[in-house]
């Protein structure tokens, strides 16, 4: 890859104000952890997420997509290259018999289950709980409550090298918070997803909303994190597993293994990176340990981690 600063050079000259640089990731993030992009682009819709994408990819210029900036931890040391931030936000509702709804890929998911409930249709009420954004949730299938983006998948527009495609659920290649474009089996980037609805009522979509909502709040606790840290074994719970283990309220700095629930690890304020990686490793090896069981991550690290090892 080119210098950085002839990089920005040349994507400044291209894409003008959308590119900054030097931009601190961690506001970006759910977590509030991480340091500085090199290069940040803001696509404020899908065409100008595509244009940018092709223009990476021709320019043979490593990228990284954010979102809502759910299920990542990002380096104390920041990302390298680029860090492209989707703002694609259009909506648009199909009404009928078999209603949907088609989202671009930066519209945050529990707004979008906010705004069907609020014109009385029914099918998204589990992503109520979903932390991020579209495109984060048709790239790692995520899902919550009995329901899950394979379940209500239409179809996806990705953005390939060949050009706009639109995939299936089936073609998704969906597995529990898994698809072919988290395994790498598919070079990507999501562009927008239509999503099936049913129709019912305001209130009693609202309702469910609501109870999903008193839900998580009851059993997940507030504050900054990731999300879920590791995927639940088959016929088990990692937050259970991290509890047996004795890991409640395990901390380190300013980072805490929940004690509200075990899969959680919070950011209490000013929290380091290394510090929520150290977490990790901590409930890895004490949940083998003692549980027989390897945990596998569900978040992603995204930066530059092996100067950080070094």
């Amino acid at each position: 890859m080119i210098a950085s600063k002839e990089l920005a050079a040349q994507l400044h000259e291209r894409f003008g104000d959308m590119v900054k640089e030097n931009v601190l990731l961690a506001p970006y993030t759910s977590a509030r952890i991480g340091g500085a992009a090199d290069i940040f682009i803001t696509a404020g819709s899908v065409a100008e997420l595509e244009r940018v994408v092709l223009y990476l990819w021709e320019s043979k210029t490593p990228f990284v997509t954010l979102g809502g900036g759910a299920n990542i931890l990002v380096s104390d040391q920041g990302a390298r290259g680029v860090v492209l931030f989707n703002r694609a936000k259009e909506v648009g509702f199909h009404l009928g018999d078999q209603p949907f709804v088609a989202a671009e890929s930066g519209v945050v998911f529990s707004n979008l289950a906010n705004r069907c409930a609020s014109k009385g249709l029914s099918g998204l009420e589990w992503s109520s709980a979903v932390p991020g954004t579209i495109g984060g949730a048709v790239y790692g299938n995520a899902g919550a409550f009995g329901g899950d983006v394979a379940g209500s998948l239409i179809s996806a527009e990705l953005l390939t090298e060949s050009g706009r495609e639109k995939f299936s659920a089936e073609q998704m290649g969906y597995a529990y918070r898994s698809s072919v474009l988290k395994r790498g089996e598919v070079k990507a980037v999501v562009l927008s997803a239509e999503l099936k609805l049913e129709n019912s009522t305001k209130e009693d979509v609202t309702a469910r909303l609501h109870q999903f909502v008193a839900h998580r709040k009851a059993t997940q606790p507030p504050g900054a994190s990731m999300g879920s840290m590791f995927k639940n074994p088959s016929g088990d719970y990692a937050g259970r597993l991290i509890e047996v283990s004795g890991l409640k309220g395990a901390r380190i700095g300013n980072a805490e293994i929940s004690q509200l629930h075990g899969n959680f690890f919070i950011n209490h304020g000013e929290t380091r990176a290394e510090d929520i990686r150290a977490l990790i490793e901590l409930a890895r090896k004490t949940v083998q340990e003692k549980q027989g069981v390897d945990l596998e991550l569900e978040i992603e690290f995204v930066g530059d981690w092996q100067a950080e090892s070094d």
